[in-house]
């Protein structure tokens, strides 16, 4: 056994019992769920958290409204994320077995800026609406998905898209915005 192992041994374990009591502050948290340290989370009441999900190291959620009523963010079985931020004030809704690579950005939300005598962060939300990742889809690394997007089961966005619009399932769509470049067979 080499100090690499015993390191990582104790991360494990540390993670376990990181997960086991913070997992009580969630709306439900799964059992088999994971989650890795640094993590962040506002508001973890209002999100729920399926089975065997692993949620990485230097991941996000934040609910930054409480007057909503009931969960707003919904992580299905198997769901895998790293260094993922997800913000939400209505509902995001990421369905079984996705997997979102490293980086990955998901809001219903965005803030105004029309009035350049506010600041933006400041300034009220506009455009709210739910997002939805479809079952086995797989997001890659770095991309943004942004408010009312319905992202189809199966479907692969590449590295680095931004996701204005919605995706159907079984496809490719790549780029800023992203667009469909292909289908893929079912």
């Amino acid at each position: 056994m080499n100090g690499m192992t015993v390191i990582q041994g104790a991360m494990r374990v540390r993670d376990a019992v990181y997960s086991a009591l913070a997992g009580t502050g969630f709306a439900s948290f799964g059992r088999g769920s994971r989650i890795m340290l640094p993590f962040r989370s506002g508001n973890p009441q209002k999100v729920v958290v399926g089975r065997d999900v692993l949620i990485g190291p230097s991941s996000w959620f934040m609910v930054p409204r409480l007057e909503t009523p009931g969960p707003v963010i919904f992580l299905h079985d198997r769901v895998r994320m790293n260094q993922t931020s997800i913000t939400a004030v209505r509902e995001v809704v990421i369905e079984e077995a996705v997997e979102l690579a490293r980086g990955v950005y998901i809001s219903d939300h965005m803030h105004g800026f029309d009035d350049a005598d506010v600041p933006i962060r400041d300034q009220p939300l506009i455009r709210v609406a739910p997002v939805r990742i479809g079952r086995g889809a797989w997001l890659g690394q770095n991309v943004v998905v942004m408010p009312g997007v319905t992202i189809g089961a199966g479907a692969v966005i590449g590295a680095n898209s931004v996701v204005t619009k919605d995706v159907p399932p079984r496809t490719v769509a790549v780029g800023a915005p992203a667009r469909v470049i292909r289908e893929l067979a079912t």
